[in-house]
């Protein structure tokens, strides 16, 4: 059974900083790409970060910067590391992590948390 939890979001005032993880289970972690979307209300959803099962990382424009995604091989989990949050950065945050090698495909996702940006 493959699980994939998000921890770490809540309330904070415009300046702030959260860190979000993301523990999985079921999954060989080391094998998968791992990354961070958000969803605000009426908006698509959308990638924040990701990085690749060598260790590559990549962030979209408006994260630049402020944000660091990080992996833990020893705990199977997954980091966002977010700085100098902004009222726009207000979403559910959802942990997603990616297999696909030789014609298999997977996706796995989490069930996300709230993060509110607001003073």
């Amino acid at each position: 059974q493959v699980q994939l939890v998000e921890s770490g979001g809540g309330l904070v005032q415009p300046g702030e900083s959260l860190k979000l993880s993301c523990a999985t289970s079921g999954i060989i972690f080391n094998d998968y790409n791992m990354n961070w979307y958000r969803q605000a209300p009426g908006n698509q959803r959308e990638l924040v970060a990701g990085v690749t099962s060598a260790g590559i990382a990549n962030y979209a424009d408006s994260v630049k910067g402020r944000f660091t995604i990080s992996r833990d091989t020893a705990k199977n989990t997954v980091h966002l590391q977010m700085n100098n949050l902004k009222p726009e950065d207000t979403a559910v945050y959802y942990c997603n992590a990616v297999f696909r090698r030789f014609g298999v495909n997977r996706n796995y996702w989490g069930e996300g948390t709230q993060v509110t940006v607001s003073s």
